[in-house]
């Protein structure tokens, strides 16, 4: 199980070996800390349930006090469950730091994508829109989304205007450029959706698991 909450800080640049430039994304990542631990005989699954960024007790309702108060003397502004992989065994109250990204070499990162509000086509979709010639009507309309007398409605999922971004999303096999350990800093080359200061997840990749040598 290699995961770690954490948050986009933002993107830059660095130089490899070979002196070529490389477009990464800085991730905080961790540290974070087990403050559940879920078993297949009592929840049916095994994983763990880790904590972010902490924050006193007294800010926290009853039932939260109560659910951190078990193992913990802190509260946690964030949280989120990971499953096990077949065989290992975490305890309560372990914090996991940046460090368990050393010998990963890609990672897969989930983000909320950045929100456009209500937009049209054009934009949302990328349509080429109507004319730009005088007396056009429909320079960035949709066009006719109707059939005629058969079937005479509109299908599901027919591309229109509405709501864009703000959208669970994944980008897969990221390759890791660095590991800091004295700033619980991630750099993975690439785009990471959401952001700057947005919550993501970190996660070895489930497509490309290759360690590094």
């Amino acid at each position: 199980m290699k995961a770690l909450i954490g948050r986009k800080v933002g993107m830059t640049q660095i130089f490899d070996d070979h002196g070529e430039q490389v477009p990464v994304t800085v991730l905080k990542a961790g540290p974070c800390t087990v403050v559940q631990r879920k078993r297949r005989e009592r929840d049916g699954y095994d994983a763990v349930q880790l904590g972010f960024e902490e924050c006193p007790l007294e800010k926290l309702n009853r039932p939260m006090r109560g659910h951190f108060g078990r193992a913990l003397k802190s509260g946690f502004r964030v949280l989120r469950e990971v499953r096990l992989d077949e065989g290992e065994d975490i305890a309560e109250g372990e914090t996991l730091t940046v460090e368990l990204f050393n010998d990963v070499a890609f990672v897969d990162v989930t983000g909320m994508s950045k929100g456009r509000g209500f937009q049209g086509v054009v934009k949302r979709y990328r349509m080429g829109g109507g004319r730009a010639s005088h007396g056009s009507m429909t320079h960035r309309r949709v066009g006719a989304i109707g059939q005629c007398a058969m079937p005479s409605r509109v299908f599901k999922n027919k591309k229109m205007p509405g709501r864009m971004g703000h959208r669970r999303v994944t980008v897969q096999n990221l390759r890791v450029v660095g590991v800091r350990k004295e700033d619980n800093a991630l750099l993975v080359e690439g785009a990471v959706p959401g952001p700057s200061g947005g919550l993501v997840i970190i996660r070895e990749a489930v497509k490309k698991r290759v360690r590094k040598k």
